[in-house]
């Protein structure tokens, strides 16, 4: 099986080379690296460019906002499988797209998979600050919030080809709506995989506190689209994510 790797950064000097780094140190060999890049003007761009030749594809323009560019991303995508590595976080181990796809090898008819993941701090300690274990899958959990760990998520082409992009709708929690649409509405079949997948700074996109009121805001409104218990579903979905921080 071709995985497909897809990192879409926008000014992300700091953390993007660790981002690359982690993905050519996998020790699976049949892997395609995109990096979509949003036209950064803080030298991101110089840093990619100096991995020209183990990266598959690589665009920087502008675009509108992270799933626009995650947009870009799949639809370049050639492989069988299909996953993201945001450009702040680097994978667990040198091993992990080859459970990856082991998973998917184990149950034939499994149309994604999920693991586990940690947060850290976003400096050189890099405490572990929140654990993030995905479960066993169970339908029922999503009605009350539950959703595994985007980042750990892959999913074949011929399943995202079928149900379609991020909704660019939603600016900061689409990830959410994507997850919803594959797992409530479409129920795919989608395997536990009991290893850690990413390691994960705190300070991106979903974990900035400065825009928690957004997300609850766009989690809310995700769920009611669905027909979910909107109140109820994002109550416990944020409830489950701070029994989760360590102390």
């Amino acid at each position: 099986m071709k995985v497909s790797i897809i990192t879409v950064c926008y000014n992300r000097k700091a953390t993007i080379a660790q981002s690359i780094q982690s993905v050519l140190d996998q020790d699976y060999p049949n892997i395609e690296y995109i990096i979509i890049d949003g036209n950064s003007s803080d030298g991101t761009q110089a840093i990619i460019e100096s991995y020209s030749d183990k990266i598959t594809r690589y665009i920087s323009e502008p675009d509108k906002g992270m799933y626009d560019a995650i947009n870009k991303g799949l639809q370049l995508a050639t492989g069988d499988i299909v996953g993201l590595m945001h450009s702040d976080d680097v994978f667990y181990d040198s091993t992990v797209v080859s459970k990856i796809v082991n998973g998917f090898n184990n149950i034939p008819e499994t149309d994604a998979v999920y693991g586990d993941g940690i947060y850290v701090t976003n400096d050189t300690k890099e405490k572990i600050v929140r654990n993030r274990i995905g479960g066993a899958y169970n339908f029922e959990k999503i009605k009350s919030g539950w959703l595994p760990l985007h980042p750990t998520v892959y999913i074949k082409k011929e399943i995202i080809e079928k149900y379609g992009h991020y909704n660019l709708d939603f600016k900061i929690a689409s990830d959410t709506e994507f997850l919803l649409r594959y797992l409530f509405k479409h129920k795919i079949n989608i395997v536990y995989v009991k290893e850690y997948f990413v390691k994960m700074r705190m300070g991106g996109l979903s974990t900035d506190h400065k825009r928690f009121l957004q997300v609850l805001d766009e989690d809310y409104r995700i769920y009611k689209y669905h027909n979910l218990s909107a109140f109820r579903a994002v109550f416990l979905k944020k409830f489950s994510a701070l029994q989760q921080y360590l102390k």
